[in-house]
């Protein structure tokens, strides 16, 4: 079957979208509904105009394309020239609000007016496929599916995966992906390489190129050191090579089990063992795995280009650089929802039943990631429910809701190991996230409603205006987006949102709808709303906000076409924007971020240095020690760089004098402003030798007291 035939196509009842569009097309019918409300001729006018709306389109057919101006785009060019200015005096240190939102209304004004003008528009959406889908199965799979994912249910406790679980797990999920899964009635297209793919081909080589060096580039220095969370998941992914092959890591409020078992295959890969790089460098390829589904789903909203547009921009921008260098879970919140997402859209738009089997296994697995991923289902949900309310027939309203189903049952197969532990130990499954709203030992500090209004007002300035104060895993105080991608994000939501008023495509709306969405991670941080809003919990949102900031430049290069003169014009300034993007995105990862993130960070390296080295020269670590005090080190920290993941070297001030019994040399580590700690020792060990260490980021020294007999 053809996805393109319209033939038995299923007779179009009139929807809540054919309604509005009868009711709004002019004052009249306007004035008719709303007399209809008491008039019943009237009602039967306006039944009969949303019937006669339903039929106006019988099948989809490809977008045509636009006229061009004939004459430069100078509302365009001069729309976002002015968006430019507004945002770059948005960047810290002076900031001028005044000024920016007058630059922005005027810079919104001549878009929306070079769009009226068809100077600038966004890139035409693809075509949606008039495919039926035949809502069969095939139930011998199916049932053994729903036996197995039982028996893996009820193997799934004691928060252990193991051989039996595991295999029934996977033979539950491979059988019902099979039981549901459509053979395809057509050939796949072949690609064919010759002359005309290579400069494409180049081009999207030196892309990924750009964007794996400004992922990987100073890994190993930026961020220099971990902190207590880091202790938390090394000692994990320790003890998971000793045999604890747990689904859910309990410690430090809970952690889901995906980062843990991947560092450990990144370490097994790379050799580098148990360490603060080994976290780093499995966050960075996670990062790196998101670009592929960045690029297509540039390509499934928009073309190619935009494609390309995305790539580039998400690859060197400094929000996902930083959550994916940080060595934590955080990078894979956007890298479930990128495949997620295109999957579900791609879905809806072909109606292909396939797609949605793997928007459900991306789901369930993301499930396994990062605990801000929860919100993913209520995105799914809305944008299916988007969906339903511009569908066409009842007919395509049946299949969405299956189609829901289809993602909710492969996703919840997926979900299992969780699922388990969830039932087991509901309240430890759910602590991190409740204590941020604040149903656990935190009572709000103000009616939710307000914080949740003011976090969610803050949580869509975040863009543009300020990304929160957490220093760990951003540069505080400023936009998340560089001005370039930032000034383009905000024009392109006026351009979707004009589009959708004069288009109706659900498509627009379901990327409006998904930003929001994505925040409510961070925007529900209701005990702790300084907390929001944050980069890592907001993760998912950079998706869907530069994706839409690469439709716009699309859109802005589009409107230059139609002359070799005026085409070479716009891609020189498209260039110079590209190259202005990736500068400052350079400029706030490898310095601004990097010299803030020394400053607040403690040297926990160099005392793992001075560890290593009473190692060499006295043959053991075990008479080594850290002397905690207030706000300084994680006292387990030194020891990862000694490359002993599983101690504490702490020893509190006054357990000091149990050392003395202890036979061999022995050495303490202390902060160089504890003046009690260095009286105690100097008492214990009148022989001791006192050496200040001086830390190669300024305010860091640390005290080393060496006891050699």
């Amino acid at each position: 079957m053809s996805n393109e035939t319209n033939q038995n196509s299923p007779e179009r009842e009139p929807t809540v979208l054919d309604l509005y569009k009868s009711v709004t097309k002019d004052w009249t019918s306007f004035f008719n509904f709303i007399r209809s409300l008491w008039d019943a001729r009237r009602r039967e006018l306006v039944n009969r105009a949303a019937i006669e709306q339903s039929q106006l389109v019988e099948v989809e057919t490809p977008a045509p394309a636009l006229p061009l101006s004939e004459s430069f785009p100078w509302r365009a060019t001069l729309g976002l020239m002015l968006a430019l200015i507004g945002q770059f005096v948005l960047e810290p240190p002076s900031r001028n609000t005044t000024l920016s939102l007058a630059f922005y209304l005027l810079a919104i004004s001549f878009v929306i007016w070079g769009t009226l003008k068809d100077e600038w528009h966004l890139p035409a959406l693809s075509l949606e496929h008039n495919r039926t889908d035949p809502l069969t199965l095939r139930s011998i799979p199916l049932f053994v599916s729903a036996i197995c994912a039982v028996i893996a249910l009820s193997e799934f406790n004691d928060n252990k995966f193991n051989g039996l679980n595991v295999s029934f797990w996977l033979i539950a999920i491979l059988l019902f992906s099979y039981a549901l899964f459509l053979r395809s009635e057509t050939s796949s297209p072949k690609i064919n390489f010759n002359s005309k793919n290579v400069p494409w081909l180049v081009v999207l080589l030196a892309i990924a190129g750009v964007s794996f060096f400004f992922r990987l580039y100073r890994l190993d220095a930026v961020p220099v050191e971990p902190f207590s969370d880091h202790a938390e998941k090394i000692l994990d992914v320790f003890e998971i090579s000793q045999g604890q092959t747990k689904i859910f890591f309990e410690r430090n409020t809970g952690r889901e089990a995906l980062q843990m078992y991947w560092t450990l295959l990144v370490a097994k890969i790379f050799g580098t063992g148990f360490s603060f790089f080994s976290l780093k460098l499995g966050t960075a390829l996670l990062g790196l795995l998101t670009l592929p589904y960045i690029y297509l789903l540039g390509k499934e909203f928009g073309n190619p280009r935009a494609g390309l547009f995305a790539l580039f921009l998400f690859g060197i921008a400094y929000w996902p650089n930083v959550i994916s260098r940080i060595g934590l879970r955080f990078p894979l919140y956007p890298l479930f929802v990128a495949p997620t997402l295109l999957y579900l859209i791609r879905g809806l738009r072909t109606r292909n039943r396939n797609d949605f089997l793997l928007s459900g296994l991306f789901l369930g697995l993301g499930l396994h990631g990062y605990s801000p991923f929860r919100i993913m289902p209520i995105l799914i949900i809305a944008v299916i429910a988007i969906y339903w309310l511009h569908a066409k027939s009842r007919e395509i309203r049946v299949q969405a809701f299956w189609w829901l189903l289809t993602i909710g049952f492969i996703s919840l197969i997926v979900f299992l190991p969780l699922l388990g532990y969830m039932i087991e130990n509901p309240s430890a499954f759910s602590y991190r996230a409740l204590s941020r709203v604040g149903s656990i030992e935190q009572p709000l500090p103000a009616p939710a409603y307000q914080i949740f209004a003011s976090n969610l007002m803050n949580g869509l300035l975040m863009f543009n205006w300020d990304d929160g104060e957490i220093w760990v895993n951003s540069m505080p105080h400023r936009p998340a987006l560089d001005f370039v991608t930032g000034a383009l994000f905000l024009l392109g939501i006026i351009l979707l949102i004009v589009r959708y008023l004069r288009k109706r495509e659900w498509r627009d709306m379901a990327l409006l709808a998904s930003i929001p969405i994505l925040l409510l991670p961070s925007v529900l941080s209701l005990a702790f709303p300084a907390e929001n809003p944050a980069l890592n919990r907001a993760g998912g949102a950079s998706v869907a906000a530069i994706l839409v900031s690469a439709l716009a430049l699309d859109g802005f290069v589009s409107s230059f076409e139609g002359g070799k003169k005026r085409l070479v014009f716009g891609w020189g300034l498209t260039l110079m924007l590209l190259i202005t993007s990736a500068y400052q995105n350079y400029n706030i990862v490898f310095n601004q971020f990097d010299q803030n993130f020394r400053a607040g960070a403690w040297n926990t390296s160099e005392m793992g240095k001075v560890i290593s080295e009473f190692r060499d020269k006295y043959g053991q670590t075990d008479t080594a020690w850290v002397v905690p005090y207030p706000y300084w080190v994680d006292t387990r920290l030194p020891g990862v760089w000694a490359g002993i993941p599983n101690r504490d070297f702490a020893l509190w001030q006054d357990q000091l004098p149990t050392s003395v019994n202890i036979q061999g040399p022995k050495m303490f580590i202390f902060w160089h402003e504890d003046s009690a700690t260095q009286e105690i020792l100097t008492g214990l060990y009148p022989q001791g030798k006192i050496k200040l260490y001086t830390s190669a980021t300024a305010g860091k020294d640390f005290i080393v007291f060496l006891v050699e007999k």
